[in-house]
């Protein structure tokens, strides 16, 4: 059994993600893998050609790679804060070789430097100070925008994380999550159900859209924001268990999904991705995977179960795709899986907070074209 919100539950089978046998388009067939923790996992499993592999999980600072003495740490006064583990995480991004995990718990974020094989803590101070931080967006020069709705704020901090400056007034909105778009800041107000458009540089109002309400185009708990290539906003309409696309202007443009236990339907859906073929990630609580849907909101495949094994998710809450920094995890894979880009999933509970799985291709298999993988071009 699973929560949709507080007030009501909804029984949705296991079998859902992991017994399903489908031809799903790109990716074949869509059932979890078989295999023990000392084999590769495939989604989907050989003997179909390989889409996505499960890479590396992120918890601790021991999951670097490098550990530090407890001596080493009180020579170089380390805090207590820098204990290396993430307790609930929610928003998760990747930025410079860096891994950076929102700790509700914490109040903060966790910095995961993968090429110093460091961690540090950042709980802001002052008038940064985090209550209750949710997501971070981190902007091409490294600077990061964390909504935290402890403070109903959206906190900006710098490449070397210092406070900036916050952006919101009292009562102005309760901010999940941030999209950037040229000079503009799009804020999910979560709490008001609708968006607003901020101006990057004052902060100040240029428009909002949308309004509480299940018809189309109107909001019910927006949480979460991406942007796509052509750039369109994409908002998780998480309590009208669907996601919608709008132009930046706030035009509706349409919406994919509906509430329901099978392929393609929703029953929490929080984080979403877009890549660059256009290919829609969304990640469900409920169902406790995440979902891949082309242009047409076709279903290509789904990944990721509760459980404790490496690669589960649990309670999962974003994912996050990058390109930037995949050559990192190249190491990770196996030898004949090339590695286009990453895929981060973030979960509050469970033993594995921060999941990267590898997009890409198996050298020696043969794969659909570019046109079937992405489906109809809009």
């Amino acid at each position: 059994m699973f929560r949709v919100n507080s007030h009501h539950t909804i029984n949705l089978p296991r079998a859902i993600w992991l017994a399903v046998l489908l031809p799903l388009f790109l990716f074949g067939c869509a059932s979890a893998p078989e295999t023990d923790d000392n084999q590769p996992i495939y989604y989907p499993p050989l003997p179909n050609p390989p889409r996505i592999q499960f890479l590396k999980t992120f918890t601790t600072k021991d999951d670097l790679g490098k550990q530090t003495s407890a001596f080493a740490d009180f020579v170089a006064g380390g805090e207590q804060k820098e204990t290396g583990l993430i307790e609930k995480p929610y928003g998760v991004a990747i930025h410079d070789g860096k891994i950076y995990v929102v700790d509700t718990r914490g109040p903060g974020y966790g910095v995961f430097d993968l090429t110093l094989k460091q961690f540090h803590f950042v709980a802001g101070n002052g008038a940064g100070v985090m209550r209750k931080p949710i997501n971070i967006t981190i902007d091409a020069d490294g600077t990061k925008y964390v909504t935290d709705t402890g403070r109903n704020q959206v906190l900006v901090y710098g490449k070397d994380d210092r406070f900036i400056r916050a952006y919101g007034k009292e009562k102005q909105f309760k901010p999940s999550d941030v999209a950037l778009i040229n000079d503009q800041i799009y804020v999910a107000d979560v709490g008001n159900h609708k968006i607003h458009v901020l101006d990057r540089a004052t902060g100040k109002t240029i428009r909002q859209f949308s309004k509480g309400g299940s018809k189309p185009g109107e909001l019910f708990h927006p949480t979460n924001l991406a942007v796509s290539p052509d750039k369109t906003l994409f908002v998780a309409d998480t309590s009208n268990y669907r996601i919608q696309e709008f132009s930046t202007d706030g035009k509706y443009l349409r919406h994919f999904g509906s509430v329901g236990s099978g392929l393609g339907k929703f029953a929490r859906p929080k984080g979403i991705a877009i890549d660059q073929e256009s290919r829609l990630y969304v990640v469900d609580a409920a169902f406790e995977n995440v979902q891949v849907l082309n242009t047409d909101g076709k279903l290509l495949l789904f990944f990721g179960a509760p459980g404790d094994r490496r690669s589960d998710i649990n309670l999962p809450t974003k994912v996050v795709i990058d390109y930037a920094n995949a050559a990192l995890f190249q190491q990770f894979a196996a030898p004949d899986f090339q590695i286009e880009y990453v895929i981060l999933v973030a979960s509050q509970f469970g033993v594995n907070k921060v999941n990267v799985y590898g997009f890409g291709k198996m050298r020696g298999l043969e794969y659909p074209s570019t046109t079937a993988e992405s489906g109809n071009a809009r």
